[in-house]
């Protein structure tokens, strides 16, 4: 039977890793359609998502922990809205880019033209192709930034914005059908509602705003 090292240190684990989401942040400070750039700071005071917003945001207090009382360096990751091949496509919990294609495919191949959008359309998220994603992983994981960390795109995009950019890429103008109360799903449909915080860090080639952990290297 395997015998657990504790603490990691002992087992030559010197630096760990946890992915964390945008989804701790107070979400007092998402209800606008264009909300400010959120600093790591703003996790706090502490109003996240309920349930997964509060796991992710617990889970960084016990790594905290084990930093400070076994040595076991960590690094935090606050993922904004990844998305890219083999994600999510339907379900209720893939990315909006990924809803508004399969939308838009599926109004062209029913003939019906109009795709259902909850919200106005002005919702802002930022989005991060998976390939950032990495790129900012590894380069946090190199770096020594301590503290939980932003990784996403500084820009933001509107839902009807998306659709527009789906509906250029398939060559065709659909109608939109908006659903104002709250879809089908409960609390957490709900909150996909709402514009996602826009990072402060690494992102897509835009400029990203200024925050903790600005010149991650590539390299050590």
């Amino acid at each position: 039977m395997p015998t657990c090292c504790w603490p990691p240190a002992t087992c030559g684990v010197e630096r760990i890793f946890f992915s964390s989401s945008a989804c701790v942040y107070n979400v007092a400070l998402q209800q606008s359609s264009a909300p400010r750039p959120l600093r790591e700071q703003d996790a706090y005071p502490a109003m996240p998502e309920d349930g997964y917003g509060w796991e992710k945001l617990f889970s960084e207090r016990l790594y905290h922990h084990f930093q400070e009382e076994f040595g076991l360096e960590v690094r935090i990751a606050r993922y904004h809205n990844a998305y890219g091949p083999h994600g999510t496509w339907e379900g209720g919990r893939e990315k909006a880019p990924a809803a508004i294609c399969r939308k838009v495919i599926e109004a062209v191949c029913s003939g019906r033209e109009e795709i259902e959008i909850w919200g106005d359309g002005k919702q802002s998220r930022s989005f991060m192709y998976v390939d950032d994603a990495i790129e900012g992983t590894l380069r946090l994981m190199r770096s020594e930034v301590s503290e939980p960390l932003n990784i996403g795109s500084a820009e933001l995009v509107t839902i009807d914005q998306l659709v527009d950019v789906a509906e250029e890429i398939a060559g065709v103008k659909l109608r939109r059908r908006y659903v104002l109360s709250e879809p089908q799903g409960g609390a957490r449909a709900q909150q996909r509602q709402q514009p996602y915080p826009r990072p402060a860090r690494l992102g897509t080639g835009h400029p990203p705003a200024r925050g903790a952990g600005e010149d991650l290297p590539v390299d050590p």
